[in-house]
């Protein structure tokens, strides 16, 4: 137990121990109480008055202090730690040689916030709806923003769209009315620089009259607002001065909304942006300290970090000499170390999923060439260097006695079925049989037209198992047996009725469309098969860095030659005429044309247009003199083959779909793609869909149909399809656009929630977090020395029993 001594001239000092454990830095005040006679010591809230300009070497040795804050490894568990499913870690709650693992959660992290002063029932409650229900929760909700309210700013410096705060005196208040006859109250606040009106539209008369007395002074808190010539702030908060009252003094009487930088949280319904800021408050100051440092000290120096517990108090509380652009941007130095914390133990998951794969017995196959030469005879193309780079790669894992995991990434029409099927020619050279499974029928029903017509060439049973298949018994004896070697389908490949005698090789095409369940229960339809999944949508580099963290990756970043760049063009509505002359004039080349709409059919609650009711419009109307079919997802299986058999054929002119035709449709004579509503469509939507022309060496052109109404995130879309072909352009701007939340769906993934952490703004982050992890792994395989039974506690908590779902397990 450590010993506390009073000093003769009345100071206190702490041991090390006791300074680490409570997250202190030289300068932190401390709160001491006696309570049923025990002394209880825990840090304040940091002083918010700024400081002086020779206090940069203290600053500094603050910050360094908060570097080497370490963890105890004594702490007593406080949470269940879950399950690693197949993870090479040992079991929950033991470390080496099955002694306790230390953890990091103390029990006080997991208080109510019932239990918080101030904090009841009914606030709790609230709180509950924002996934704040311990204080734990609640340390990790950061502000989305800071204010500077360190010194307000005069009337002539305050800009529009931004919430700012200043004191001025008001010098006209009354009701008005506009010249559409809304009634609204409107005061005029005057300083020595300028004057303001301040606007409500929603208010009680009487209360506005007896509040808002001309020569009144106060702090007004609001959003400006610019129109004309004129600045404005509606329904602003206010801090009214006191009788003789100057502006240093209302700020002194309210220092936790006045004089420092001021958080601002994301707000639930029934809390206010102050009970928010109070509540916080409360929490940083007594909880915070109950946080452990979760990564060595060594990794902190190294890429100069604070330790989580510092961190964390800074995030809430910034330093008065912090610059509020670089913490806005996300760019100080405690969310850089929160968003590493993150990345951390997310690649250290990856990391061991990664390394399970590599430890387990798999199928080593033999490349004997059997088959892959002889298809190779039947193309009428040669392969890329790209795919040429890629196969390899494939092969060098297949013959490995360690399961392939890899991710090939590539292009629209850079040619990765062909890549897939000579795996699985691989595959069935060895008398193993392979499984390819797509995300929707017709994309399956692709893939097995494109397949088997080599395959029976090659004297190569394939089978396509959908949901509207007839015969299935019939299939499923013939997979059980292994007289079906290869099996193309959707979901239905997984069901638990489907046996495969011996399958050694599973495909996954489009993977972001399936789950982590779906990838799992395939793998187990084998012992250890290998897997490849492929993906036409290409992933911005720091995404495969998390979502596909521990498989390997390969990109086919080249087209076959001969294929002509797609010229993208946005026209709106009253331009129509000139976008079906276009579609005429190929025709009359002998080209064939699509054209896309987002519904099905038309209905009473959208105004959008339809591909049934439009196709038989530009049939009978637009196009008499050609033939025009309609594709969808309700038409039956045999249905919609004949429609893209007879278009392939070119029976067909004009191919009206919606956007079933996303994925896997090659019929290089189409030359021209036209999208209804383009602005509806996602960025990586739109690119797929023109990925089906352009695949010949004709001139192929993409028309985007835009609607009157355009929002800005919708004219951004458009504008990036217009600018690039490139697919990893494209994914970018995607991803910048909607964010990483959005862009494929961690939770999907099976991958721990990222609270602070940002792919789009902290990839340099990522990157360095990344190498630091999979170090660890590499010094340490199984966690198991002291310093990585904390990580391993630590970690298990964080994946919350999702280790096995990490990846494909």
């Amino acid at each position: 137990m450590p010993t506390i001594k009073l000093a003769p001239d009345g100071t206190i000092t702490l041991p090390a121990e006791l300074r680490e454990s409570l997250a202190l830095k030289p300068g932190d005040e401390l709160s001491l109480e006696v309570v049923d006679g025990t002394l209880r010591i825990s840090p304040t809230s940091r002083p918010q008055s700024p400081k002086k300009p020779t206090d940069k070497k203290t600053a500094a040795a603050e910050k360094a202090a908060g570097r080497q804050t370490a963890a105890r490894p004594d702490v007593p568990s406080a949470k269940g730690t879950g399950t690693c499913g197949a993870s090479p870690l040992p079991a929950p709650g033991t470390g080496a040689a099955g002694a306790p693992a230390p953890s990091l959660r103390r029990p006080e992290l997991q208080t109510s916030m019932r239990f918080i002063k101030g904090v009841g029932p009914k606030l709790a409650e609230a709180l509950s709806k924002k996934g704040i229900t311990t204080v734990e929760d609640a340390l990790y909700v950061l502000p989305n923003r800071y204010e500077d309210r360190r010194q307000l700013k005069e009337i002539a410096r305050l800009r529009p769209g931004g919430t700012e705060a200043f004191f001025a005196t008001v010098v006209s208040a009354g009701p008005q009315v506009s010249k559409g006859g809304r009634n609204y109250f409107e005061v005029v606040v005057r300083d020595a620089t300028g004057s303001l009106i301040l606007k409500w539209f929603h208010y009680h008369p009487a209360f506005m009259k007896k509040n808002w007395a001309t020569g009144r002074s106060g702090i007004f808190i609001g959003e400006i607002s610019q129109f004309g010539l004129q600045r404005e702030m509606h329904h602003p908060e206010v801090e009214w001065a006191g009788e003789g009252e100057d502006l240093a003094q209302v700020m002194a009487r309210d220092p936790e909304n006045f004089g420092r930088i001021l958080p601002v949280y994301p707000l639930t319904e029934g809390v206010s942006q102050k009970v928010m800021r109070r509540i916080m408050r409360d929490v940083v100051q007594h909880y915070s300290r109950f946080l452990t440092a979760t990564l060595a000290e060594d990794v902190l120096t190294r890429h100069h970090l604070l330790s989580l517990p510092v961190a964390l108090r800074e995030a809430h509380a910034p330093d008065p000499d912090s610059l509020v652009e670089e913490l806005n941007a996300g760019r100080g130095e405690a969310h850089r170390s929160l968003a590493f914390d993150e990345f951390f133990f997310l690649q250290l998951g990856l990391a061991l999923k990664k390394r399970g794969v590599a430890v387990e017995d798999g199928i080593s196959f033999n490349v004997t060439h059997r088959y892959t030469k002889e298809l190779l005879k039947l193309l009428p193309f040669s392969l890329t260097n790209a795919q040429r780079r890629v196969l390899s790669e494939i092969k060098e894992d297949m013959m490995a006695p360690h399961p392939m995991h890899r991710l090939v990434q590539g292009d629209v029409g850079c040619g990765k079925t062909l890549v897939a099927l000579m795996a699985a020619l691989i595959c069935v050279e060895n008398d193993y049989q392979v499984a390819i499974m797509a995300p929707t029928e017709l994309l399956a029903e692709q893939h097995f037209l494109n397949i088997h017509g080599y395959c029976e060439k090659l004297g190569i049973s394939v089978a396509l198992l959908t949901a509207s298949v007839k015969g299935k018994n019939d299939t499923l004896e013939k997979i059980a047996t292994g007289a079906t070697q290869i099996v193309v389908g959707t979901h239905a490949v997984i069901q638990e009725k489907v046996e495969f005698k011996k399958l050694g090789l599973g495909i996954i095409d489009e993977q972001h469309r399936f789950g982590v369940v779906q990838r799992s229960l395939l793998k187990r339809k084998g012992v250890n098969p290998d897997i490849l999944v492929m993906t036409a949508t290409p992933i911005p580099r720091t995404l495969s860095m998390t979502v596909f963290g521990d498989l390997s990756l390969s990109v086919i970043d080249e087209l076959p030659p001969g294929r002509t760049p797609i010229e993208t063009r946005v026209v709106r509505e009253k331009r129509r005429g000139e976008v079906y002359a276009t579609i005429r004039e190929e025709i009359g080349k002998g080209r064939q044309a699509y054209v896309i709409y987002p519904l099905v059919e038309e209905t009473e609650k959208s105004d959008l247009k339809a591909a049934v009711q439009m196709a038989e419009h530009l049939a009978q109307e637009i196009f008499p003199e050609f033939k025009v079919a309609v594709l969808h997802g309700r038409m039956s299986s045999a249905e919609k083959e004949a429609v893209m058999i007879a278009f392939k054929a070119q029976e067909t002119d004009i191919l009206v779909s919606t956007t079933v035709i996303e994925v896997g449709i090659d019929v290089p004579n189409a030359t021209v793609m036209v999208i209804e509503h383009a602005e509806r469509f996602g960025l990586s939507q739109l690119h797929q869909l023109r990925g089906r022309v352009g695949r010949g060496s004709a001139r192929s052109r993409c028309i985007l149909i835009a609607g009157d109404r355009l929002s800005e995130d919708g004219a951004r879309r458009l504008d990036v399809m217009v600018q690039s072909n490139d697919g990893f352009v494209i994914a970018e701007a995607d991803l910048s656009i909607r964010g990483p939340g959005d862009f494929l769906g961690t939770r999907q993934a099976g991958l721990p929630d990222l609270k602070v952490a940002d792919v789009l703004r902290d990839g340099g982050v990522l990157e360095l977090a990344r190498r630091e992890a999979f170090a660890v792994v590499e010094r340490d395989p199984e966690l198991t020395s002291t310093e990585s039974q904390r990580l391993r506690s630590e970690l298990i908590v964080r994946w919350g029993g999702r280790l096995e779902l990490a990846g494909i397990a």
